[in-house]
């Protein structure tokens, strides 16, 4: 894990591929609670029986969820150091370009496009990749914009 110790080392950084987290495995039940929590019960994501003949052949992760994933898988690859508070600011662009099947593992990779000093704090964009393991496309690439205060 790379760990940045203070805001001018994050400065330079930018432009670099801060690393890969560890893999994270999408269990059923995983998938079971994040429909419970958001109530998006469709079946391609709860109902394995009925997913076996549908367009994936079993049950997949909803978009979200893997748009979710996103703050657990970073603790693993790079981390700010001592901070006072981290906020999600939000997201630039988010795209799926393919599914999560239920039983896989997921990864992310992380690019830091910008730094910019700010308010109360470092307003910074990360490029955010996930894949699938033994994946051909991603399966969720998006712009992460995050406020650190140090």
């Amino acid at each position: 894990m790379r760990v940045f110790n203070g805001a001018e080392e994050l400065v330079a950084a930018v432009g670099s591929h801060l690393g890969y987290s560890d893999w994270f495995d999408v269990t059923q039940e995983k998938v079971n609670l994040f429909a419970d929590a958001t109530g998006d019960h469709q079946w391609i994501h709860v109902d394995p029986e009925r997913a076996k003949d549908g367009p994936f052949g079993g049950t997949i992760a909803h978009g979200y969820m893997t748009l979710s994933l996103i703050p657990v898988l970073r603790h693993s690859a790079w981390g700010p150091g001592e901070v006072k508070m981290g906020i999600n600011y939000g997201a630039n662009k988010v795209r799926f370009p393919a599914p999560v099947p239920v039983g896989s593992k997921v990864r992310a990779g992380f690019e830091l496009i910008e730094v910019t000093e700010g308010g109360a704090g470092y307003q910074i964009v990360e490029k955010v990749t996930i894949e699938v393991d033994g994946g051909e496309k991603p399966v969720c690439i998006a712009e992460t914009v995050t406020v650190l205060v140090f």
